[in-house]
């Protein structure tokens, strides 16, 4: 959310913004916004100026009793009578005026940043560098399902009965494959300074509608049957919740946190051959990183967190690419973004794995997360969030790139100590 100052200033800057994320329907909000403010300004000078006429009728009137003006002071008392009714009526007003006014900046999306390329959707994306040599084996690679039963790892058909479309069973090495990953990411985070966390799963709407837009939350989220409790989509979620309403000491920044979670999401997407087994699915688990700091250290962590998933996925021998959101691809909160995205030998294409996103202080100002300088100024801080791992849908990158002839898995390095010493994962029979 943008400060009403900065749209008041700038509304014109407000708008080619908009522009440029090709959200021109959102256009009207900006006068809207500026109506309103003006009108909620004005509301509060004549309730401020009613309120000192008031106190100070009020003053008049223990005088004009002394004096025996009774009838004089029964006609300021109507007065004060009158201008507390029409208190009333501005402050209900206010009321509704300030709700409109926050529904309205919610919908305007943050400034993004000017190295952003501009484009109308994520075919737009720009790739910026590469990470390791995409190779393509000389024998074909079965797809992710296949090479996952293959090594007795997956059950789609129990899950199916069980719970429906978009849930699975891992099974065997394939499930303890996932969990060392999950857990050669954590210390890896550890390693790089992150405090360890398990945040909670279930999360308050307001804390919902303070990290994300109205549209990416109808998207995503699953709200929990008459309570105010949705299931978190990742644990950047409550991790950012963590400081809400927070006044946080300049010298304590950054904090930088890294957590474990399950993570639930409605939506599938497309049904094409690439969305059926793990790639798409309702529930997964997750390493987030997120990193809250001062606004002019944001840029600086932005550029330490996507490279942190690269150097994490080329020590699991995975070639990646850095890919630059364009405009109309970054969530309205966004300021920058860009994706990691891990090379599928069979597909001969990256898909995304990690997604990292400086978010500047719009959740900050949502959440009311702010910071006490040394100087006493009181600001709000940056906040920004990274993937560092999110199977199973990494392990189809894993597989493919680890994958032998003979279909056995090979086991780098870094994950043989999460894998009791394996060097590889065998084809059963």
């Amino acid at each position: 959310m943008l400060d009403i100052k900065f749209v008041r200033e700038n509304p014109e800057i407000v708008k080619e913004n908009i522009r440029k994320k090709f959200q021109d329907y959102k256009l009207p909000l900006v006068d809207e916004v500026l109506e309103l403010d003006q009108e909620n300004r004005a509301i509060k000078q004549e309730v401020e100026a009613l309120r000192a006429q008031r106190n100070k009728l009020s003053k008049e009137i223990g005088g004009l009793m002394a004096k025996g003006d009774k009838e004089g002071a029964e006609k300021i008392k109507a007065q004060i009578a009158a201008d507390a009714e029409r208190v009333d009526t501005l402050s209900a007003r206010e009321k509704e005026v300030e709700e409109q006014l926050r529904k309205d900046m919610m919908n305007i999306p943050n400034i993004i940043d000017p190295s952003v390329p501009i484009g109308k959707d994520d075919s737009c994306n720009v790739e910026v560098q590469r990470f390791g040599e995409p190779a393509v084996p000389d024998f074909e690679v079965p797809y992710h399902t296949d090479i996952m039963e293959s090594l007795g790892g997956l059950d789609l058909d129990s899950a199916r009965k069980v719970s429906g479309n978009g849930f699975y069973y891992l099974m065997g090495d394939v499930a303890r494959l996932h969990s060392a990953v999950l857990a050669y990411a954590r210390d890896f985070m550890i390693n790089k300074g992150f405090t360890y966390c398990i945040p909670p799963f279930m999360i308050h709407g307001n804390v919902v509608e303070g990290v994300m837009s109205q549209t990416d939350m109808d998207a995503m989220m699953y709200k929990i049957e008459g309570e105010d409790l949705y299931l978190i989509g990742t644990s950047e979620h409550s991790m950012i919740g963590k400081f809400i309403d927070s006044m946080n000491k300049e010298e304590d920044l950054p904090f930088t946190l890294t957590s474990y979670s399950p993570c639930f999401r409605k939506e599938k997407g497309a049904h094409g051959i690439e969305e059926r087994g793990v790639y798409r699915i309702h529930q997964f688990e997750k390493q987030e990183m997120i990193v809250v700091c001062k606004p002019e250290d944001s840029r600086d962590w932005y550029e330490k967190m996507w490279q942190m998933s690269v150097e994490l996925f080329r020590s699991m021998d995975i070639p990646v690419r850095q890919l630059e959101c364009c405009s109309g691809d970054l969530a309205d909160l966004k300021v920058k973004s860009c994706d990691i995205e891990a090379w599928s030998p069979r597909q001969k294409k990256y898909f995304e794995v990690c997604s990292c996103s400086n978010l500047s202080d719009a959740q900050a100002r949502r959440l009311n997360i702010r910071v006490t300088g040394k100087d006493g100024r009181k600001y709000f801080a940056h906040t920004l969030n990274n993937t560092v791992v999110a199977p199973p849908r990494m392990l189809i990158a894993f597989l493919e790139n680890n994958l032998q002839a003979d279909g056995s898995v090979r086991i780098p390095e870094v994950l043989r100590p999460y894998m009791g010493g394996m060097e590889k994962i065998e084809k059963k029979k």
